[in-house]
């Protein structure tokens, strides 16, 4: 069975705190596991979250600030320690190549893991696999960041009164979806476009294109919501978003859940006003405000 869900291993912006870990989540998409922004601490969450290193095929970085990359060191040696059995694929700017580098050989360790280095240099499409296309869009900061989008293809959902009327039934349903046609009947007779399900993770930015690009229709948008509105010069001058201005972006985009999550230290529990202020801002889809090692479903398809 297809499980499709984000595990939340930390949410804390720049520093940790008692209750929030520096930043970590893991997508579990049918069969594979895409890490982003393993931050400091992320091995160990992965561990109170059940989530081994066998869990994880590609990691995707957004920039290279300590609180969304320190923890890279770790889970590559771990990768490596526990002999993963597949390759794993790593995107990150192509400016901070160098950080990556530092971080992939900190210490002395054994390599036995096929490591695949995939910088981002550009928007674009990254990666084309079966279940979905990883793309990047370039965000706001001050250092260079990219936040990424996947993009599962359309299909087709049939329509059990469209087989009725045209007599089609038993094993020719699948003659049918095999072949694209049976009898003279076409697959576009008795079905309608499933539309594919859209994720979004946009980390570190001010509001910028790349930002709506991102959002766009996407079933589920954990986006970074490191103030509150009243904050909001802060949050312009070094490079973040608000509360408000994630929910305007997730009204904008036609988003159906919006996760927010990287949240400064200044807020010990402000998980009300954070949703509140979304929800000011015209949203009016489902809200979750991230916790550590929550896991979080991803809507089911509409």
């Amino acid at each position: 069975m297809s499980v499709r869900e984000l595990v939340v291993l930390g949410t804390a912006s720049q520093v940790p705190t008692r209750h929030r870990n520096h930043n970590g989540y893991l997508l579990r998409w049918d069969g594979e596991g895409i890490l982003f922004d393993p931050g400091e601490g992320t091995q160990r969450q992965m561990l109170r979250a059940g989530v081994s290193a066998h869990d994880i095929d590609r990691i995707c970085v957004t920039h290279f600030h300590g609180d969304h990359s320190l923890g890279l060191a770790g889970v590559i040696q771990r990768i490596n320690l526990d002999q993963v059995p597949h390759p794993v694929v790593a995107h990150y700017p192509a400016s901070g190549q160098r950080f990556f580098d530092r971080l992939r050989y900190a210490t002395a360790y054994r390599e036995t893991v096929p490591l695949v280095e995939t910088p981002v240099a550009a928007d674009g499409v990254l990666a084309r696999a079966g279940a979905y296309t990883l793309e990047a869009h370039r965000l706001s900061h001050p250092v260079e960041s990219y936040g990424y989008r996947l993009v599962e293809p359309d299909g087709r959902r049939i329509l059990p009164e469209r087989l009725a009327a045209h007599g089609i039934k038993g094993p020719d349903v699948g003659r049918l979806q095999r072949d694209g046609a049976f009898g003279g009947v076409t697959l576009d007779d008795v079905s309608e476009v499933r539309r594919g399900q859209r994720f979004a993770f946009v980390m570190d930015t001010r509001l910028c294109d790349g930002v709506h690009a991102l959002a766009e229709g996407c079933d589920m948008l954990v986006i970074e919501s490191t103030f509150l509105d009243e904050d909001v010069r802060l949050a312009t001058e070094h490079g973040h978003l608000t509360a408000g201005q994630a929910g305007r972006v997730a009204h904008e985009a036609g988003v159906r859940h919006l996760v927010l999550t990287h949240f400064s230290q200044r807020y010990t529990d402000a998980a009300e006003t954070f949703e509140r202020q979304a929800r000011a801002a015209g949203f009016e889809g489902e809200v979750t405000v991230a916790r550590d090692l929550w896991r979080i479903p991803v809507p089911k398809r509409s």
